[in-house]
């Protein structure tokens, strides 16, 4: 996590675009000027830094299906819920699912998991756009290739 960059996904684990659903791993940063105010002396991951880091992954997911056609952009936060809190330095896995594509938006569900318990969860949905301009673009690949987005899912 470069909480700094607000690049909240570390790695893609799995992406399986005929199930339409992505794991991703994210690891909290053990120190970052964030916990200094939240709180000092008992750090927690902010909730909408969750939220945040359901919706990159969300976003990614979307991405490999629409084969980086239009760029997602989010639109709506519902049933958010943070289960339990998360602290620096623990390991995050994130899942997304895709509920709903079409009419130029799009829906899923993510979770976040601890050690396999559930941390977080979301329903989101998305506004999907053409990409702004060619730099954007760009930098999107150059992420995507840093997480490890699996480019042959843009060939099928």
């Amino acid at each position: 996590m470069q909480l700094e960059y607000f690049q909240l996904v570390d790695r893609i684990l799995d992406l399986n675009l005929e199930e339409k659903a992505i794991r991703v791993e994210a690891q909290v940063p053990q120190t970052n000027t964030i916990f200094e105010g939240h709180f000092p002396g008992h750090p927690l991951m902010p909730g909408v830094l969750l939220i945040e880091s359901m919706a990159q992954t969300s976003g990614w997911l979307l991405l490999g299906v629409l084969k980086f056609e239009r760029m997602p952009i989010l639109a709506a936060v519902k049933e958010a819920k943070v289960r339990g809190s998360v602290f620096p330095g623990e390991l995050l896995t994130i899942e997304a699912s895709l509920a709903h594509e079409g009419s130029g938006y799009a829906m899923t569900e993510a979770k976040i998991r601890v050690d396999g318990k559930l941390r977080a969860n979301a329903a989101l949905t998305f506004t999907l756009i053409p990409f702004p301009n060619a730099d954007i673009r760009g930098h999107m690949d150059a992420v995507a290739k840093r997480v490890g987005f699996p480019q042959q899912a843009l060939l099928s």
